[in-house]
């Protein structure tokens, strides 16, 4: 599998492009916002002649929700996120004013899909499982994919931090639990991408992350 890495929007989301030999891939946090945004995601997958098979959301804060739109006006697929974050999207736009945006009716995505822990995503050779760790979010997953060792972890788990449990039905405890318990668990050498930042392996977070001690 490789990854494709860009960072979008005024925020620095990281959005993921995962894709593999046959040509099949998946759009992880669509959150470009700008039109050079927009453009260098859109020709990114036609440069390398990819179809896009799911649009995945870790979790459905509005910085990380941005180009859903975009992305499935460009490539006909919804967002497919875990229903305990459905309302962020009701609120969507008293998250923008919260944080210095404009309101805007545009920009709210519909779910085309819930997914869970016990559900799997496919594309190409490749499988995603799903890590439900709620407490940033109600709803914040993780997509691990294990013969690769790699983890796609949103805002739960940063390179030397978390994420925060500060705004809406956030929980500081269980946002600790669920990482100790389903992420710190995966093989050392797993690799970390994180929604913001770079990325970052579960031996060092559980050696130096401070929150994790």
């Amino acid at each position: 599998m490789k990854i494709k890495i860009f960072e979008f929007n005024p925020i620095a989301v990281n959005t993921y492009v995962l894709y593999d030999k046959t040509g099949e891939c998946v759009i992880v946090d669509p959150a470009c916002f700008y039109p050079f945004e927009q453009e260098a995601l859109t020709k990114f997958i036609n440069d390398k002649k990819l179809v896009v098979k799911h649009v995945l959301n870790t979790h459905l804060h509005f910085d990380h929700v941005f180009g859903a739109n975009f992305v499935e006006e460009q490539f006909g697929e919804k967002i497919q996120a875990h229903k305990a974050d459905e309302f962020l999207l009701e609120s969507m736009n008293e998250q923008l004013a919260m944080f210095g945006f404009t309101p805007n009716g545009n920009l709210v995505p519909s779910l085309g899909k819930y997914i869970d822990e016990n559900d799997t995503i496919e594309f190409g050779t490749q499988k995603l499982s799903i890590l439900h760790i709620p407490g940033h979010s109600p709803g914040s997953i993780v997509f691990h994919n294990e013969e690769e060792k790699a983890a796609i972890s949103g805002d739960v788990l940063f390179n030397g931090s978390i994420g925060r449990t500060d705004l809406p039905q956030g929980n500081h405890e269980q946002l600790i639990e669920g990482i100790k318990a389903k992420l710190l668990t995966l093989p050392a050498d797993t690799v970390v991408y994180p929604g913001h930042g770079p990325a970052t392996n579960i031996k060092g977070e559980i050696r130096t992350n401070p929150f994790l001690q």
